[in-house]
């Protein structure tokens, strides 16, 4: 479980991105943070990890402790797996070696400039293999769809083994054949594996078909915070229009 107390992110211009955010996270379940652009779903998902520092409050894991700590923050990023809009992929390189970079985190510099031992590469197939590539494991990922590539980059979140999954806005660039087959893949793998996900959306009947929870922000607060069938017009109007 995670656990966000009071957490504020102020940027250095003076921005408020996050107001006093007090949220729960726990293993199995599909959460979806929707909100309209600058609502602060992005900085709520980066301080998950700390890619954005929060300016106040805390984030405590349960297991591990409060995130400030370098050495449990570490701990921390190894278990939990990224995936992001422009999947950050090396475009000359392999699916596979692409893959095999989830498994790096395990061992140090010097060790990860050599071939990683065949245990982690037969755990990068499988990962390709749950996803549905890997007969595209030897393929160039350049050379691979915007479907695939989004594909890849889950492959190799999973190929962390990790305990929870964060993915900002992995859709948002896709056509909504390809859209559903993401999403029904990252829940599938949710349900299976027991993961906590957290994904952003900005489309409002994707985040209620797949979603066990939805987060609402407007202005970096949260206006709703419950099951997708209670959500009306009212709501939306609180969480696009505030």
């Amino acid at each position: 479980m995670i656990c966000l107390d009071n957490v504020g992110v102020v940027y250095k211009d003076g921005t408020v991105a996050l107001r006093d955010i007090s949220l729960q996270f726990s293993q199995g379940e599909f959460t979806v943070l929707l909100g309209a652009s600058g609502a602060g779903k992005s900085t709520l998902l980066r301080c998950i990890n700390y890619l954005c520092c929060p300016t106040s409050g805390r984030i405590i894991v349960q297991g591990l402790g409060d995130l400030r700590h370098p050495k449990i923050l570490r701990k921390h990023r190894q278990r939990t797996g990224m995936i992001f809009q422009k999947h950050h992929l090396i475009s000359r390189q392999t699916a596979l070696q692409n893959v095999l970079v989830g498994r790096l985190g395990y061992y140090s510099t010097v060790r990860s400039l050599f071939p990683l031992p065949k245990v982690d590469q037969y755990l990068a197939l499988n990962c390709l293999e749950r996803v549905g590539l890997l007969d595209k494991a030897l393929t160039p990922v350049k050379q691979l769809s915007g479907g695939q590539q989004q594909r890849v980059g889950i492959a190799r979140a999973l190929a962390q083994q990790p305990q929870f999954l964060l993915a900002d806005e992995p859709v948002a660039s896709l056509d909504l054949a390809t859209s559903h087959q993401i999403l029904s893949n990252l829940r599938q793998i949710c349900q299976e594996d027991k993961l906590g996900v957290l994904v952003s959306l900005h489309q409002i009947e994707l985040a209620l078909g797949y979603g066990d929870r939805i987060i609402g922000l407007a202005n970096g607060s949260i206006v709703f915070d419950r099951n997708p069938s209670e959500i009306k017009n009212q709501q939306l109007e609180a969480i696009y229009h505030n």
